[in-house]
């Protein structure tokens, strides 16, 4: 069986023959036959080759963290990648929110408007790291915001920063014919304007409770300090990667899913290429393919996309 074995440096490094040699002496050594050419996505930052392999020796996670392992003791800040041969650019993408799309959480950001970032942060990283349920954590996060103004969520999301290689990754995908969705645990008010932002085909999120308004709309004076039901959380982003596979009429193995936390890893492990981004520890761990040191262009030259076909 045919995979690629993708290489790709952060953003303000460089890949050079030096790494690719060293890429290919680390793969051998695990008894993985390499392909005799090297193809070059973006001169000094990308580039990729073949790893013939029998079914079951690759395509575990435990062999890409080793191979990944090998590089960081020799500190080179390089992405890795392993994908299948075939099929390898996907016809749907479906992305976390917050700390994958953009920088931060929102709800720890509005949370530093009602004087609450560290308490409410601290609830976050449990959830985040697979720690604390998350219906309980996002139930008990709201209700600590119960009457914050609503224009404290203007305000946030006027300060909300979108990672680099976002609107490259979305634009470029829906050129060459994906479908890309925003799924977040996060709440529709942000989830609407950063879809629209980035050139996200769809949008879905929780909704908050207001008062003094129309419920979960952006008319209310306050937060109510409820969830509106149903809660999405990690199963939601699966039943909607299963959603849209089926209107889409695709498989699984033509979606790739991205995110950080813990509450993404069953999407991530539904897809054809599940990417943890920045990922949290936990994620880290179960996950093969990650972001550490790129930006999210790094998901299209997973994918085989050149810079000449970028968006």
């Amino acid at each position: 069986m045919t995979h690629i074995l993708t290489l790709v440096s952060a953003p303000q490094g460089t890949l050079e023959n030096a790494h690719l040699s060293r890429a290919i002496e680390i793969v051998q050594n695990y008894g993985l036959k390499c392909g005799d050419e090297i193809t070059w996505l973006s001169p000094g930052k990308a580039a990729e080759f073949e790893i013939n392999v029998s079914g079951e020796t690759l395509g575990e996670t435990e062999k890409a963290a080793q191979i990944r392992a090998a590089f960081a003791q020799e500190k080179f800040k390089i992405d890795l990648f392993i994908t299948p041969q075939a099929n390898r650019r996907k016809k749907l993408l479906l992305a976390d929110m917050d700390s994958t799309i953009v920088a931060g959480e929102t709800l720890d950001d509005m949370a530093a408007h009602a004087g609450l970032k560290e308490q409410i942060a601290e609830i976050t990283a449990r959830a985040m790291n697979g720690t604390l349920d998350f219906h309980a954590a996002i139930i008990e996060r709201v209700g600590l915001l119960k009457d914050l103004p609503i224009a404290m969520l203007q305000k946030t999301l006027e300060e909300t920063i979108v990672n680099p290689g976002a609107e490259t990754l979305t634009r470029t995908m829906r050129k060459h014919g994906a479908t890309c969705v925003l799924v977040s645990g996060g709440f529709t008010f942000f989830t609407e304007a950063i879809a629209r932002l980035t050139g996200f085909d769809h949008h879905h999120g929780n909704t908050l409770g207001l008062k003094g308004g129309i419920k979960g709309g952006i008319n209310g004076e306050q937060l109510s300090g409820e969830v509106i039901p149903p809660i999405l959380d990690k199963f939601a982003k699966v039943e909607f990667l299963n959603h849209y596979l089926h209107i889409l009429n695709l498989n699984p193995e033509n979606a790739l899913t991205i995110g950080d936390g813990a509450n993404d890893i069953p999407m991530l492990h539904s897809a054809g290429l599940g990417i943890g981004y920045r990922p949290k520890p936990v994620v880290a761990t179960a996950i093969q393919n990650l972001i550490l040191h790129g930006d999210l262009t790094a998901a299209l030259y997973a994918q085989g996309y050149s810079d000449s076909e970028f968006s």
